[in-house]
């Protein structure tokens, strides 16, 4: 037990609340066994000579002592790194048409896809499976058309229960121009116009998660961006610049589909800027009259 525990540490890089589930999934097998109602001790005596035991204990096991469980050295994007990042997935657009290269159509495709992560602060999953049925009105928000609120229908289950469904609204224009654009100009050209997917590939697939990751980890690595940025990142930053920007906490944390205060704080890592400049205001009051 120890040692697969370990396994899954060190080898694997799973995240702890992934080892817990796991060991969780263990720790209800042995107590099925070793549970006198279903037979199973006399039953192994006879057949082995032995007979089955606990082999999850506190001593072994990961507690679930956190809200967030996250990877803490993971940290959004500042603007100028996600500007920048933005910008190059933008530039390989213009580099494929430019040498007339295939390409052009899926780079599109991405750099649009990137704008909607942060646009709504979206997981990766929950990006990969979005449907173009899923933008909808927002009558609070006519001037976004049919891109006023997006339907987000594979959100981050508990265990044990189906994907969670959320409605976040739409709060940046130039992402909703963005992927109106893609829709109803560069989607249509990949001819796949009876595939329900926002993302559809040249062979008229869904783009997976770990496509999204790749081109990620590519865009970053050539732009020489620090390895702790990786594409949940994105989501980070769009909770940190919001934060920034002043909108309300409950907003913010009913756009992500975080349960707990404590989940959205954890992703909240404003900058030194903002940080001066809320203690200057914190202060101005103290010192007016000095």
């Amino acid at each position: 037990m120890d040692e697969w525990s370990a396994s899954l540490t060190g080898e694997k890089h799973l995240a702890p609340s992934t080892i817990r589930s796991y060991q969780g999934d263990v720790q209800q097998f042995t107590k099925f066994l070793i549970d006198g109602r279903y037979g199973w001790g006399p039953t192994c005596e006879d057949a082995f000579g032995t007979h089955p035991v606990a082999i999850c204990h506190e001593w072994n096991t990961i507690a679930h002592l956190n809200d967030y469980e996250g990877d803490p050295e993971a940290r959004p994007f500042t603007r100028e790194e996600l500007q920048r990042f933005l910008d190059y997935a933008d530039d390989q657009v213009e580099r494929a048409v430019k040498s007339k290269r295939k390409g052009a159509l899926a780079a599109y495709r991405d750099a649009t896809l990137f704008k909607v992560i942060y646009g709504w602060g979206l997981r990766r999953t929950e990006t990969s499976k979005l449907d173009v049925v899923d933008f909808g009105r927002n009558a609070k928000a006519r001037q976004f058309g049919r891109y006023g609120t997006l339907n987000v229908r594979y959100g981050k289950a508990k265990k044990g229960q189906p994907p969670r469904r959320r409605n976040v609204l739409s709060v940046m224009d130039w992402a909703v121009d963005a992927v109106q654009d893609y829709v109803e100009n560069v989607r249509p050209r990949f001819g796949c116009e009876d595939h329900p997917a926002l993302w559809v590939t040249e062979r008229r697939g869904r783009v997976k998660p770990s496509e999204i990751n790749a081109r990620f980890v590519a865009y970053r690595d050539a732009l020489k961006l620090p390895k702790e940025l990786v594409p949940h990142s994105i989501r980070h930053s769009y909770v940190t610049h919001l934060t920034e920007d002043g909108v309300d906490r409950r907003f913010i944390q009913q756009q992500v589909g975080h349960e707990c205060d404590s989940s959205t704080a954890i992703y909240t890592h404003v900058s030194d800027d903002f940080m001066n400049t809320a203690l200057s205001k914190a202060l101005a009051p103290a010192f007016a009259g000095t």
